[in-house]
């Protein structure tokens, strides 16, 4: 692997080595849009609609979140980072499902702009300490809120991150290692995961809308010249550094929450919150391990909804001037080290409502075909 510098506008990266010497071909898609409405600079919470809150809150309380206010109909769930709460469950009458992100606005006066540039108003957010919002659509059909808050949370007591020694650095000594078995205290809300019939244009519009830009595209093996079917998206801080990916999406043939990923201290943290959650009778979808596209440590876990939701630490974080890296979409290629991935991390398992989604995409109007099917297929067998 070539040296890694991180300054200068000639920056050889390990993000580089692990995609392609050539990065992107000849007019393919630069991951950026020329002139955004707007810049969101964070994912500020998602939410969902559960019927059963009380059942949701002791998940959450063993999954490390805290609960910031509930009420009779609502619960926002909280890490220990100041700022917004990072999830809100609406209690639904129906079965679980999830209503759409909340995206952070920069400034104020980005609500504004937005609400003009697309022919909408700005509303009151609804949420603890005040905001407003504007409300929006996406290609895909998720309800997207932009929201500027008002007060904001004040930060919790962390879980201190545990000295390490290693070769002749000897961080501790006459102490041993004992890590709580307590859960993993969920820091804040790291990104989101979607899968959508019409990529390319929720892509688009994830651009040109709320000014984001692509850290690395997947393709499918022999069909690069078709465009790519993954993004994993970050927001443009300018010089500041921004989390590798605040958003990601894939083509498929659903429409659908994939997972949702929370920030915690070390790898530690997420090892014995995992066996927290295992003694509790929780089911770990995959895990633990390292990805190759953000270079996060990372564990999965399904919640009594099936949701699924992961611990992640020690992610990547890029500036504005990093270029998208390509790569063909493998299984293989979804971490460095860690157990295979599973069907059901994968959304292998042929049910009924899987076939249904894939019969539905295949006759519909959309970025689903016969060929990008089968090349889905084959990247969760390479």
């Amino acid at each position: 692997m070539s040296e890694t510098r991180v300054h200068g506008p000639d920056v050889t990266t390990a993000h580089q080595d692990l995609h392609s010497e050539r990065g992107a071909l000849r007019g393919e898609h630069p991951g950026r849009s020329r002139n955004p409405v707007i810049k969101v600079a964070d994912l500020a919470w998602l939410e969902f609609e559960k019927p059963d809150l009380e059942r949701a809150e002791v998940f959450a309380r063993d999954f490390g979140f805290g609960v910031a206010a509930r009420t009779e109909s609502e619960l926002w769930l909280r890490g220990t980072f100041a700022g917004t709460p990072c999830v809100v469950i609406r209690r639904g009458r129906r079965s679980s499902r999830f209503i759409g992100p909340a995206f952070r606005a920069a400034e104020r006066a980005d609500l504004d702009r937005l609400a003009r540039a697309t022919g909408t108003d700005v509303r009151d957010a609804g949420v603890p300490g005040g905001g407003k919002a504007v409300e929006l659509l996406d290609p895909s059909g998720f309800p997207v809120r932009v929201v500027h808050c008002g007060e904001q949370l004040p930060a919790l007591p962390e879980q201190q991150p545990l000295l390490l020694n290693s070769g002749t650095e000897h961080r501790r000594t006459n102490a041993s290692q004992r890590p709580p078995r307590e859960p993993s205290r969920i820091q804040r809300l790291g990104h989101v995961v979607l899968e959508t019939r019409v990529f390319a244009q929720a892509l688009s519009w994830y651009l040109d809308t709320l000014g984001m830009i692509v850290s690395d595209f997947l393709f499918l093996d022999g069909q690069r010249d078709r465009g790519p079917t993954m993004a994993f998206v970050r927001c443009d801080l300018g010089s500041a550094p921004a989390d590798h990916h605040t958003l990601a999406m894939h083509l498929g043939p659903g429409t659908g929450y994939v997972h949702s990923a929370y920030q915690v201290t070390d790898l530690d943290s997420i090892a014995a919150g995992g066996e927290y959650l295992k003694e509790r009778g929780y089911r770990r979808s995959w895990g633990i391990g390292r990805h190759i596209q953000g270079s996060q440590l990372f564990d999965y876990w399904r919640d009594p909804d099936r949701f699924m939701l992961e611990h992640f630490a020690d992610g990547d974080l890029f500036s504005c001037d990093v270029e998208p890296g390509w790569a063909p979409m493998s299984t293989s290629g979804l971490a460095q080290w860690g157990p295979p991935a599973t069907r059901d991390f994968l959304g292998a398992s042929p049910s009924p409502q899987r076939i249904r989604a894939v019969v539905q995409a295949l006759r519909g109007d959309n970025e689903m075909d016969l060929a990008r099917l089968l090349g889905l297929l084959k990247a969760t067998k390479s």
